[in-house]
């Protein structure tokens, strides 16, 4: 059933193609939608179009479906082309002529915007929050154990000491920068496009200051025909801050994977958050994290994804972009499983004590033994020259001695700093 040929049937093959997984995603933005119709019913009272009583039982209907948007009972049948369709047929079905007034100076193109609108600052929002959780585990972690070294590597050899609360807390500092893209994203989406119709307004006096309150946004798109360009521009500033966000959980988990390895022995994790092998006895493997990295890595496609959809594009609606909404939701929520099940996993890490004691790891304080040399007075490239004719034969000796002092080294990780820093960004 679609709303602007309601008596036609369409072909069932090009109705399959044409619609494709739209009723899927759309019951999740059901509530969205409902949620908006509720402020375009009591803005069109609010001209004349609808009188309180309308008002009354369209928004007592809405509610209802809402609900059930919300506990999972709302359906969208295959004779529904879309979750507009359906609510539509809802609202005439229990309140015959009333229903049919709700489309009043409205078109499908602003309703879809307004309701990607409202899921992506709540989204966000949602993931701000996992976040959130993430960086105070983090914080925790890096002050629990910020005396324990741990080898430093640059291109993938040994090179300075570093310590398991640098390592901590360089990922906790790194979403910080996360959330500022996040934020960003937060602002695009906290513009009300309700009232741009088609994308060229409407004859109608409607008043979208009204829904612009009544909807909770920030500001208005006030131009009709730029918030329907918005249409692709919001998911994909989402779809950046979900792909910066994907590259710090990527790496993190990188990390693990290789710190768990034989070779390393920085850190394990207690059996069941790790798989065997099906023929291997000993094997201990870090499932969890390589899909995490997996996952986010392909997260960080996504932003490519919606630009070669768009490219090209010119103002005004295009079917697709329908092709959008997947693309963000099912990206949102891939990125929402990974906060998750990295915030429940990393509280069980498990750090192995005194690593940097071991002989193989003498060079690591190569530099520390050669800026205390300079400290006394010597050059530093004579000092430098004489410690690496040592290494070569075999005569150097390491003082394990770390002491560094300045802000962001291993023995001022400025944590209460990092924490100030996160909390006026959240």
């Amino acid at each position: 059933m679609k709303l602007w040929e309601e008596n036609k049937i369409t072909n069932e093959k090009v109705d399959q193609f044409t619609v494709g997984k739209d009723r899927k995603y759309d019951l999740i933005l059901a509530k969205y939608d409902c949620e908006a119709s509720i402020a375009h019913a009591k803005m069109l009272c609010e001209i004349g179009i609808l009188t309180d009583q309308e008002t009354f039982e369209i928004c007592k209907v809405l509610l209802e479906i809402k609900n059930q948007a919300e506990n999972g009972s709302f359906t969208i049948e295959n004779k529904f082309e879309d979750m507009h369709s359906k609510i539509e047929y809802l609202l005439i079905d229990k309140l015959g002529a009333i229903g049919k007034k709700i489309h009043t100076a409205r078109s499908r193109n602003d309703q879809v915007l307004v309701a990607m609108h409202l899921y992506l600052k709540n989204e966000i929002s949602v993931v701000k929050l996992q976040t959130k959780n993430l960086f105070d585990l983090l914080i925790n972690l890096s002050e629990k154990y910020k005396a324990d070294l741990l080898p430093g590597y640059t291109h993938l050899q040994t090179a300075m000491p570093t310590s398991f609360g640098m390592w901590f807390s360089a990922y906790a500092e790194s979403l910080i920068d996360d959330v500022q893209f996040l934020n960003t994203a937060y602002c695009l989406s906290d513009q009300n496009p309700l009232g741009s119709a088609a994308g060229f307004g409407s004859s109608f006096p409607i008043n979208r200051e009204l829904t612009t309150k009544l909807l909770g946004f920030n500001t208005l798109k006030f131009n009709s025909t730029a918030a329907q360009m918005s249409r692709g521009k919001v998911e994909k500033s989402t779809a950046t801050a979900i792909g910066m966000l994907g590259s710090t959980l990527a790496k993190l988990s990188m990390d693990i994977c290789l710190y768990m390895g034989q070779e390393y022995e920085f850190i394990s994790f207690p059996d069941n958050l790790t798989t065997g092998s099906s023929i291997m006895p000993h094997k201990k493997n870090p499932d969890i994290f390589e899909l995490i990295r997996g996952k986010c890595n392909m997260l960080q496609g996504v932003p490519y994804q919606l630009s070669i959809l768009m490219t090209n594009l010119p103002s005004g609606y295009h079917r697709e972009l329908q092709l959008t909404k997947g693309i963000i939701i099912d990206a949102i929520e891939e990125l929402k499983s990974c906060l998750d099940i990295l915030t429940f996993s990393l509280p069980q890490i498990k750090i192995s004590k005194q690593i940097t004691d071991q002989k193989k790891y003498d060079t690591l304080f190569s530099v520390d033994t050669l800026n205390s040399e300079v400290n006394k007075g010597k050059p530093f490239r004579d000092v430098y020259i004489e410690y690496k004719k040592n290494i070569k034969t075999g005569k150097f000796k390491p003082n394990r001695s770390v002491k560094h002092s300045h802000t962001g080294s291993i023995g001022n990780l400025s944590l209460g700093k990092i924490r100030n820093k996160f909390d006026e960004m959240f």
